[in-house]
């Protein structure tokens, strides 16, 4: 891999803001862009802004996504040089990344030994073991038997954690506080793994109480060379889903940040990690760090690290499957300022933050010094049941964390959406809450601080305006003519207002 292939056209093997974001850099580079879309995304921004678009099937992700075989047929048939798979779908599927290296084309992302070895939670702690990365006490294979499992659980201490070898984002996973309960969960968690994953083993770790979620952002070349750009700041989940972001973390001490980083470059080398990558760590009270998980692809967070950096990290990326060494070393790595990031979710944080896709009647975001918007909707767009439900990522940046905040609430404050519930009004909250303004809070912020009534329910007469408003858009409220009898303003209505309160 140490020698130069410039590349010239790439297929983008997603969807969303995370292809839309892809294929501007592209663009800035002279790259060609092929899209991919399902039934579903046939009209989508990312399939009007690439040069070429292929369609690869239904709507599930199953028939179209994730069909690894029609993505690569598509790849070979539109002459792309690499594949960019983004986050998700097949972005961490190593038997995906080594079909394309078999095809000649490129994978731009790590290679398919290190894709394996760290999506296997167990052999990524057997490698984080060998290289001296702190881990919390607990098993480094998976186990098997209930009965050692028990006795294992016994040893380590209760609360314990129980996570699935073979996957994440809270799949698999329970925590136990009481050995009583242990061989339920171990029997529920292992069901669900298996649900999941198709592979129901599972690990034991000591649960780490009041844990702060710090990621450090990872960048490997071919030719050696391994930095970090800082950590990330991710404790703000909601089923152990990231909602706000930010960088850097208000906790870390520079000596705990330089040690942090040197675990985080550590880890990559244990795998011969190339591209970018994040290493993630839980950090407990008393700022002890232990090693989470390693995600072999671009964050979802990413622009928070750009913004405080001023690295394309989807650029390097490029750079570094072309066999070009960084432009830097670790010595030239500087924090600039403090940014935030929002995930703008069609949700509903009133129903326990459940997805509320549709058609988004209205979709302004919000502009201005030190804000940023990546989306891959428009208004009119449609927020399919078939995927995540992101609006976009809103991410502000400032000289410091309380500007990066304060700009926060502004934007979130501009910011309309309407014919979907969203999560700005979760958002908000959080940028007001003494705990977040402070520093002092958790992965548990949510449960200890939130409820759907801090957000005010809305009321039966605002509810009927937001059900008029609807009404009146759809039919063609904003651009009436003045014929149309029922494009009438409504007297002591107003549009504006009731999509503020519907998105609260």
């Amino acid at each position: 891999m140490s020698g130069l292939r410039p590349i010239r056209k790439i297929l983008v093997a997603n969807r969303g803001e995370i292809a839309v974001r892809v294929m501007r850099t592209c663009r800035e580079m002279g790259i060609a862009t092929v899209a991919v879309y399902s039934d579903a995304d046939a009209a989508a921004l990312h399939v009007r802004l690439a040069d070429e678009a292929v369609h690869i099937g239904a709507a599930p992700s199953a028939e179209s996504y994730l069909v690894a075989d029609r993505i690569l047929e598509a790849a070979l048939t539109m002459g792309a040089d690499a594949v960019h798979p983004g986050y998700g779908f097949l972005s961490e599927n190593h038997r995906f990344a080594r079909a394309c290296a078999e095809k000649g084309i490129v994978f731009i992302g790590p290679t398919p030994e290190a894709i394996e070895a760290m999506g296997d939670k167990t052999a990524a702690r057997a490698l984080m073991e060998a290289a001296g990365v702190p881990m919390a006490p607990g098993t480094i294979d998976a186990i098997s038997d209930p009965l050692e499992a028990e006795h294992t659980a016994a040893d380590i201490g209760f609360p314990v954690l129980i996570k699935a070898a073979a996957g994440g984002g809270g799949k698999g996973m329970r925590i136990v506080r009481r050995a009583e309960d242990f061989a339920a969960a171990l029997t529920t968690a292992s069901s669900e793994a298996t649900s999941a994953f198709g592979d129901g083993r599972v690990f034991i770790e000591k649960y780490i109480e009041e844990p702060r979620h710090i990621e450090f952002q990872i960048l490997a070349d071919t030719h050696g060379h391994v930095v970090h750009l800082f950590e990330r700041e991710c404790s703000i989940q909601r089923r152990h889903q990231k909602v706000v972001e930010e960088a850097p973390s208000s906790v870390l001490t520079p000596a705990l940040r330089d040690a942090m980083g040197e675990a985080a470059i550590r880890a990559a080398r244990s795998c011969g990690y190339v591209g970018v990558g994040t290493v993630e760590f839980l950090l407990d009270k008393d700022m002890q760090f232990y090693f989470m998980e390693m995600n072999t692809r671009l964050q979802v967070e990413h622009p928070v690290t750009e913004e405080i950096t001023g690295l394309d990290l989807v650029r390097e990326q490029i750079r570094v499957a072309e066999g070009r060494a960084l432009g830097f070393t670790q010595e030239d790595c500087t924090i600039h300022g403090h940014a935030i990031e929002c995930r703008i979710y069609a949700e509903d944080p009133m129903s326990g933050f459940l997805p509320g896709p549709g058609m988004l009647l209205a979709h302004d975001p919000p502009s201005g010094p030190g804000v940023r918007v990546d989306s891959g909707v428009e208004e009119g767009s449609e927020i399919p049941i078939y995927y995540d439900p992101m609006v976009s990522k809103l991410t502000t940046w400032g000289a410091d964390r309380e500007q990066a905040m304060d700009r926060m609430i502004r934007a979130l404050d501009e910011y309309d959406v309407a014919g979907v519930p969203t999560t700005i009004g979760f958002c908000r909250f959080v940028m007001t809450h003494e705990a977040f303004r402070t520093g002092r809070f958790s992965t548990h912020f949510v449960d200890q601080h939130f409820s759907p009534e801090v957000l005010g329910a809305l009321s039966d007469t605002l509810r009927e305006d937001f059900t008029m408003a609807a009404a009146l858009y759809m039919d063609g409220y904003h651009h009436a003519r003045p014929e149309t009898p029922s494009a009438a303003p409504v007297e002591g209505f107003s549009p504006w207002r009731t999509r503020r309160l519907r998105n609260g």
